[in-house]
């Protein structure tokens, strides 16, 4: 039996399509009268502290999210795999928003924004996309899959990852005693780690301290499209207003929804989005996880399986 546990989304509406998939495979949602012990498959997206509670025969829980740290802290995890979503068109949205992100503020858009607000024409020509480097932090798939979808614009690709990882065209720096370096020569940084216990807060003001300067008219900037516990917001507002950043793109935030009175919304040069970077596809995330079940249960190992060592 397979057991949705869906929050902030249509649980209905994934069960629906799952039955359709799965046919006569038992799907169930939390209001249904069940048996917890025929729990062998338990779906989740930001699951409530009860979410394991009673499920005693659980084989392998499968996470909507690229991102299970949250979960990982519930002191009620099972002990199974967790297999988590890992899809091209949910890699394809990500890079969406990175390239938006990227070459609006390597075409300084914050400059020609407050320009035309004044009425001020300036002719302030931004560098050449060869002449700006974008660092990517983190190199999973889908930070992989940006700096493949960035290289054809022409930028100076690098990354920062805690294992070494050799990609063409792109300068790669692996482990900590490598961060500074790899945080000098970047001009817009785009963070897209996995938020463990070494890298939350990693985005923090002796980071940005660190970017290279003299690039980017305004300074370096920085896109946060991973977690919001891998930043520190006041230190965030305090670099914008002090012009330790030029700018910085933010879908993520330490408290979701982002509070009423915190101060970046009315940072002209901090722009929001509301965790919409990349969703989860219904139709592409029931058919891979019916495909993880079907393959699971007819004896072939789950793909896709979180190191909890590492934690993700």
């Amino acid at each position: 039996m397979l057991l949705l546990h869906l929050s902030d989304v249509d649980e209905a509406s994934w069960a629906r399509r799952f039955r359709e998939v799965l046919g006569s495979y038992p799907v169930v949602q939390r209001g249904d009268d069940f048996n917890p012990d025929d729990v062998r498959y338990l779906f989740v997206w930001k699951p409530k502290a009860d979410a394991f509670d009673g499920l005693n025969h659980l084989t392998a829980i499968f996470s909507l999210g690229a991102g299970v740290d949250a979960m990982l802290k519930n002191p009620k995890l099972p002990n199974v795999p967790i297999a988590r979503f890992v899809d091209d068109d949910l890699s394809q949205r990500m890079s969406d928003y990175v390239v938006a992100h990227v070459t609006m503020h390597h075409r300084l858009y914050t400059r020609f924004r407050a320009d035309q607000k004044a009425h001020r024409w300036s002719q302030l020509y931004p560098p050449a996309a060869s002449e700006t480097t974008v660092g990517i932090m983190g190199m999973g798939v889908l930070g992989q899959d940006a700096v493949a979808r960035l290289k054809p614009l022409g930028f100076t690709l690098r990354s920062w990852s805690r294992s070494p990882k050799d990609i063409a065209g792109v300068e790669g720096f692996a482990g900590n005693a490598t961060l500074d370096e790899f945080l000098s020569g970047t001009d817009i940084l785009v963070n897209l780690l996995p938020l463990t216990a070494e890298t939350t807060g990693i985005l923090n003001y002796e980071t940005f301290r660190k970017l290279r300067r003299g690039k980017l008219d305004g300074g370096p900037v920085i896109v946060n499209a991973a977690r919001g516990g891998h930043q520190r917001e006041a230190d965030i507002v305090k670099a914008l207003a002090d012009g330790t950043l030029g700018a910085a793109s933010l879908d993520v935030f330490e408290v979701e929804p982002l509070p009423a009175d915190s101060p970046l919304w009315d940072i002209e040069n901090c722009y929001i989005t509301p965790h919409i970077a990349a969703i989860s596809n219904e139709t592409t995330g029931v058919t891979y996880f019916s495909k993880v079940l079907k393959d699971h249960e007819a004896g072939k190992p789950l793909i896709n399986v979180v190191d909890r060592t590492r934690g993700y």
